[in-house]
């Protein structure tokens, strides 16, 4: 390997990456929807193909649409995010998903939830501890 592997992987990641940051807010919709329209479906096919009784290839395609959505697809939304958030729709759908989210994040692990306000501004007063009596 010579040290030019490493600049060359990097410049062209960071080429891909400026291409699909100058899409447009269209564009990197139909650029997000059509890996999530290929994934997301096989993952139900996975579901039905373990159903029938074949679960080590159901399991191995679960896996693999799993490992695709989760290092593909969600690294391609990051990029385009901030493009798809100028479209006012999308914004509110996101800004709704992630206030359920958080609420359901606040239901499923209570230390995720925000303190209420006025509990926040209440001091927090400990109990003492019982004192030890001899026996």
């Amino acid at each position: 390997m010579t040290s030019n592997e490493p600049e060359r992987k990097s410049a062209t990641q960071s080429s891909l990456s400026r291409f699909v940051r100058s899409l447009g807010p269209y564009q990197s919709l139909a650029l997000v929807l059509v890996p999530v329209s290929v994934v997301e479906p096989l993952k139900l096919i996975a579901v039905a193909v373990a159903g029938e009784g074949h679960w080590i290839t159901g399991t191995a395609m679960v896996a693999g649409a799993y490992a695709v959505s989760v290092l593909f697809i969600e690294r391609l939304f990051g990029l385009v995010k901030p493009k798809l958030l100028t479209l006012p729709w999308f914004a509110r759908i996101w800004s709704r998903f992630v206030r359920v989210r958080g609420k359901l994040a606040g239901w499923l692990v209570p230390s995720l939830a925000a303190p209420p306000a006025a509990a926040a501004d209440r001091p927090v007063v400990k109990p003492k501890a019982a004192p030890l009596r001899p026996r």
